[in-house]
């Protein structure tokens, strides 16, 4: 089997991930007791907070709040920090884990602009400073693109955010892990983030981020394991957005997963995964019946590369990608609606390929490979 579906799910791991899964399946239940196991989850739990905040540039570990995924972070932020009376702005490359949140806060009353992107699916960045009005509460973008790999210029849009007075909310579910983030450097207020992806750990984790001085409603109260006899649930991060166990096999995984990324470099990872996208890009260059979608001209951009063949539905081949050649891809929607309005490809929707630090050159070349006797036969 050869995997190229890494921006859903990356599933060759490094070892000690799955080995710190295993050994915290024995821990306790971290903030629950004073007895060993549950001191053995509070530090497993300790030490990924504090490997995270150093893989994202955060000064604070206790600004990091743990979460099941991107999806649930970007709900946590958007309902705790918006309100019926703002006004928000995004684009139309986003993903669903961005828009369904948003568009339900829109149909509360809140102001909500979606900014146009081009025919290869970037948004301008000149754009944004059109659209800011009065009651802007914030910019919730993603970093980069799950469909066309484009990525955002986060230094610039924080900088014209703050300067209009409004916050940056940044869904990393696509980059983190693989591209540089610094939540200092880069003014992000709030990052969002998963495990599972580029972060090389294991789903049903992830997180955010809230600068210092932010104050959001939790989106879910309950136990905390302190303050137990208050009516309110505790405000103070990261008790304030994590009720109830936290999910500690997953947690220890996520741990040996940032520390492995720190230990390699996210630069040193995400330069060779680009790599191989540039390598089977080459390779399939000459074939005439392949329609790319993004930009490819880009300095930075995403290990990721989506095309299809002439008018063929893209189901098909990535069935007969997965039949013939065992080659695993992604066909469909890939949750981001508006981009494919904007290709034209709601009907068909768009194969992708993405690319992940334990894929090879020679996958790489027997993709190409598969993807010409395709576009040959179809």
């Amino acid at each position: 089997m050869i995997y190229f579906d890494n921006a859903a799910t990356t599933i060759k791991k490094p070892p000690c991930v799955g080995e710190a899964v295993v050994n915290a399946l024995s821990a306790g239940n971290s903030g629950r007791g004073a007895h060993g196991p549950s001191l053995s989850a509070a530090r497993i739990v300790y030490e990924a907070r504090e490997k995270l905040a150093e893989l994202f540039g955060a000064e604070d570990p206790s600004r990091i709040a743990f979460a099941s995924n991107a999806t649930e972070a970007l709900n946590i932020a958007v309902n705790g920090l918006l309100t019926e009376d703002c006004h928000v702005i995004t684009t139309a490359s986003e993903h669903n884990s961005v828009l369904r949140p948003l568009y339900r806060k829109e149909k509360a009353g809140m102001a909500l602009t979606i900014l146009p992107v081009d025919r290869k699916g970037a948004a301008s960045c000149e754009q944004f400073s059109h659209s800011f009005r009065k009651n802007t509460r914030a910019v919730v973008i993603q970093h980069a693109s799950n469909l066309t790999g484009n990525v955002m210029d986060l230094s610039y849009l924080s900088s014209l955010a703050h300067k209009k007075g409004a916050l940056l909310v940044v869904d990393a579910a696509q980059t983190a892990g693989c591209l540089p983030i610094d939540v200092e450097k880069q003014g992000i207020d709030i990052l969002c983030f998963t495990g599972h992806k580029a972060m090389m750990g294991p789903q049903g984790t992830g997180g955010i981020y809230v600068k210092q001085g932010i104050e959001m409603e939790p989106f879910c109260v309950g136990g905390s394991g302190f303050m137990s006899f208050s009516k309110n649930h505790p405000s103070d991060l990261p008790a304030a957005l994590e009720a109830g166990t936290l999910n500690v096999p997953g947690i220890a995984g996520l741990n040996a997963a940032a520390g492995y990324l720190l230990y390699t470099g996210v630069e040193v990872i995400g330069r060779r995964e680009r790599e191989l996208a540039d390598l089977f890009l080459e390779k399939i260059s000459g074939i005439d019946r392949i329609r790319l979608y993004g930009d490819y001209t880009a300095k930075e951009r995403t290990a990721v590369v989506s095309l299809n063949i002439d008018n063929e539905d893209s189901a098909r081949v990535a069935d007969l990608l997965w039949e013939e050649y065992r080659i695993c891809v992604r066909a469909g929607a890939h949750c981001a609606p508006l981009l494919h309005q904007t290709f034209g490809t709601t009907e068909q929707g768009i194969v992708r390929f993405s690319f992940s630090w334990f894929n090879t050159e020679k996958e790489v070349l027997a993709a190409a490979d598969a993807l010409k006797d395709l576009a040959l036969s179809l």
